[in-house]
């Protein structure tokens, strides 16, 4: 009895199923999602690549608008703002200013290098100003034009110890041919320009490719300049599209960094210690101005 109840059953089963293969002669597809891949790309990753930003210091509100960097001494640098003629001192250890040295009234001061005890600050119309023994309750200051105007508007300015000459570029518009920018030489002794440029950047250089504009003065305006005190490289900074063009001792362009604009907001000063540690400071932008230790890859 237990036998024949079993075989019915089985052919019940098996009829059942027959029947079901009938009506689905296909098994039923259940639509698969398409798989997300998740990446934890920031914005310009790819031109973070190229540099890593070691260290970063928030500076004090007196510096929202930076615009001149030097280094002065290991954890201290010389910094102008471009609103009013002070030169503040400020030391990344103690996060502060330690001194503040009036030198003019207010203006738009934008680039500034550090000579030994003297220092060098340059207006926007090309006007500079020479601080003799800048930490010294009896320094002497003088102010010297230099051929520019403020059509030029000029922001950048560095040392050259190997000519002993400061270096200078019109952000804007140049001396003369507006198919470059120009790295001019101005004498230490003179104050006066040579007729020997440091360098000519070619507006249409292959490596602007990718930032060219229609005029072409435009598709690359200095901020500020450095020498790497070791490969003697030049290190120009762009602020307005934040970027930076690394170009070696024959002018050629080694390197165009375009930076990350949460990181470099407003690039506007850039210093190398003698080791060749590259700062790099910006105005304040949504928050902080800021004071950045670079390396470049």
């Amino acid at each position: 009895m237990k036998t024949s109840s079993y075989i019915f059953v089985t052919l019940i089963s098996v009829v059942i199923i027959g029947i079901g293969i009938a009506f689905n002669p296909k098994p039923t597809q259940i639509p698969q999602a398409t798989p997300t891949t998740k990446t934890n790309k920031t914005p310009n990753t790819a031109t973070q690549a190229n540099y890593t930003i070691i260290n970063t210091w928030e500076l004090p509100s007196e510096l929202d608008e930076i615009s001149g960097l030097s280094w002065i001494a290991p954890n201290t640098f010389a910094c102008v703002q471009d609103e009013d003629g002070v030169l503040y001192i400020y030391n990344t250890t103690s996060k502060s200013i330690t001194n503040s040295i009036e030198f003019a009234g207010s203006g738009d001061y934008e680039g500034l290098t550090i000579v030994n005890k003297d220092t060098y600050i340059m207006r926007s119309d090309g006007t500079l100003y020479e601080v003799l023994d800048y930490a010294s309750p009896n320094k002497k200051i003088k102010v010297f034009e230099t051929g520019f105007s403020s059509k030029h508007n000029m922001e950048t300015l560095t040392y050259n110890p190997d000519t002993k000459q400061l270096v200078t570029a019109p952000k804007d518009v140049d001396l003369e041919d507006q198919e470059f920018k120009t790295l001019y030489t101005i004498d230490l002794e003179t104050k006066q320009l040579t007729d020997s440029p440091l360098l000519k950047i070619d507006m249409n250089d292959e490596a602007f490719d990718d930032f060219s504009k229609k005029k072409a003065r435009k598709t690359f305006n200095p901020s500020d300049v450095a020498i790497h005190p070791i490969t003697k490289d030049i290190y120009v900074l762009e602020g307005k599209n934040p970027k930076l063009v690394i170009f070696n001792t024959k002018g050629v362009v080694k390197k165009v960094i375009p930076f990350d604009e949460n990181q470099f907001p407003q690039p506007e000063g850039i210093t190398f210690s003698p080791e060749g540690t590259l700062y790099i400071s910006n105005e304040a932008y949504k928050g902080s101005a800021t004071l950045l230790e670079v390396t470049i890859h």
